[in-house]
């Protein structure tokens, strides 16, 4: 039977009562992004949203709605039916796929200095609430010590595997493939395939056309979603975090094996970091710390004269 979708607006001073109500019943409940609430069961899928939208999803959505929860279905009360990703909030694929699933995101593919870090987290619906308290979330809000200390606590709570690509190496696999998606989605197919079980939802955050992702993961046995901005899902924000605190524990190394000061982005100050270590190793050194076919060994090359 084909599944239906049915939108309300529940006040503020009915939102309690519904959930007393649907406590009183055998449902899964599961994390949301902007979700006051999320539960399974009955037949139906219910997700009340922090703007009082009221989602319910089934076979007879109505029946659910006026057996359980109390609600009425006035006129104008139904916004939309049809497939349930036809209104998933704020686009997010994964507002009504439940556990286990996979994330996977990536860092330092803007950086000159530094590795190329993808990482996969797999985890049950029951730990994104953990995550969600600890304040995981897309690393890009978050500052490097923040991002640190979580990666710390997401290593001891979550399976999670890590790919990264060194700059001699990666700059090996760019002359070969010539341009960064494929090798993109390679380290992310990687990343995933160690970690994923069958069946497994696998959520990456969209860098490419789908199809390169698809191509990369072909033959593997998981239900590949991709989204942008997918670190709205708790999975993927994991993921993002784990790859930043591994990036930034690259770079440090680097800036310790070489004995000199490196930099994030690819701004004026990585240039600036770039001319003192080529006057101090020769241009040919920068393979050894640099993504070299950024625009910045231009920029070097043309400084150092």
């Amino acid at each position: 039977m084909s599944q239906r979708t049915i939108v309300l607006k529940v006040p503020p001073a009915d939102q309690q009562r519904l959930r007393s109500r649907l406590n009183s019943l055998d449902l899964e409940w599961r994390s949301v992004p902007h979700a006051s609430f999320s539960a399974r069961g009955e037949g139906a899928i219910v997700t009340l949203y922090k703007s009082g939208k009221l989602v319910v999803q089934g076979a007879n959505p109505e029946a659910f709605v006026l057996q359980h929860t109390g609600l009425d279905l006035p006129a104008g009360a139904v916004e939309q039916s049809g497939p349930a990703e036809e209104v998933a909030p704020e686009d997010d694929p994964f507002a009504h796929v439940t556990g286990p699933f996979v994330g996977s995101d990536e860092t330092g593919k803007g950086d000159y200095f530094g590795p190329l870090v993808v990482a996969a987290v797999r985890m049950e619906s029951h730990q994104a609430q953990k995550l969600i308290e600890w304040g995981v979330a897309d690393s890009k809000k978050l500052t490097d010590k923040r991002a640190l200390k979580l990666a710390a606590l997401l290593r001891d709570e979550v399976e999670y595997t890590i790919e990264s690509l060194q700059p001699p190496e990666y700059n090996v696999e760019y002359a070969r493939m010539r341009t960064l998606n494929p090798l993109l989605a390679a380290q992310h197919a990687r990343a995933i395939r160690a970690l994923a079980q069958p069946g497994d939802a696998v959520l990456v955050d969209q860098f490419a056309k789908a199809s390169v992702m698809e191509a990369a993961l072909e033959g593997s046995d998981v239900r590949l979603f991709q989204a942008h901005r997918g670190e709205r899902h708790v999975t993927v924000a994991a993921a993002s975090i784990l790859a930043r605190a591994e990036f930034l524990l690259g770079l440090a190394a680097l800036e310790s094996q070489e004995g000199l000061g490196l930099h994030k982005g690819a701004g004026q100050p990585t240039d600036d970091a770039g001319l003192s270590f080529a006057r101090a190793n020769g241009m040919d050194a920068l393979v050894r710390v640099a993504k070299v076919h950024f625009k910045n060994t231009g920029k070097i090359a043309r400084r150092l004269g």
